[in-house]
C-alpha cells in the first residue's frame, strides 16, 4: 500500500504572498508578451537593436505568452516556471552578448527568481523538493 505524501499546512501569509508575487510577474510578462504581438516603436526599436529581426518579434511574443499560460494554470505551473526560465535565460544571453550594461543583465534573472519564488510560496509540494530549513 502506498501512503499519501504530507505536506506542512501553508500559511494564509505566505499563500497570498505568492500568489501576489505570482501575479504581478504574470501580469509584466503578459503585457510583455502582448506588447510583442502589436509591435509598438518602443517595443520594435530595442529589439531590432538586439540584432532580432522584426519579422521575429510576433514569435517571441508568442513563446512568451504561452509560456505565460502555462505558468498561470494551476496544473501546469511547474512546467510553465522551467519554461519561461529557459526564456529569461535566452534574455540574459541576448543581453550579454549585445554588450549590455548590468540591469538588463540582471533584470530577467529577477524575474526568475520571482517566478520561482512566488510558486515557492504558494506549493507546499516544492517546499519538500528544496526545503530552506533544516
Amino acid at each position: 500500500m502506498e501512503s499519501v505524501p504530507q505536506f506542512a499546512p501553508i500559511s494564509s501569509k505566505r499563500l497570498w504572498t505568492g500568489r501576489i508575487i505570482s501575479a504581478l510577474v504574470a501580469l509584466f510578462l503578459l503585457f510583455d508578451a502582448v506588447a510583442k504581438l502589436f509591435k509598438p516603436v518602443w517595443v520594435v526599436e530595442p529589439t531590432v537593436q538586439l540584432g532580432y529581426p522584426e519579422t521575429k518579434i510576433v514569435t517571441i511574443g508568442l513563446v512568451l505568452l504561452v509560456c505565460t499560460v502555462i505558468y498561470l494554470i494551476p496544473r501546469t505551473t511547474f512546467l510553465g516556471a522551467i519554461l519561461l526560465t529557459g526564456y529569461l535565460g535566452g534574455a540574459v544571453a541576448t543581453h550579454v552578448r549585445a554588450g549590455n550594461q548590468w540591469f538588463p543583465i540582471f533584470f530577467p534573472v529577477i524575474m526568475g527568481i520571482l517566478i520561482w519564488g512566488g510558486y515557492y510560496l504558494r506549493e507546499g509540494r516544492l517546499r519538500t523538493l528544496i526545503p530552506l530549513r533544516s
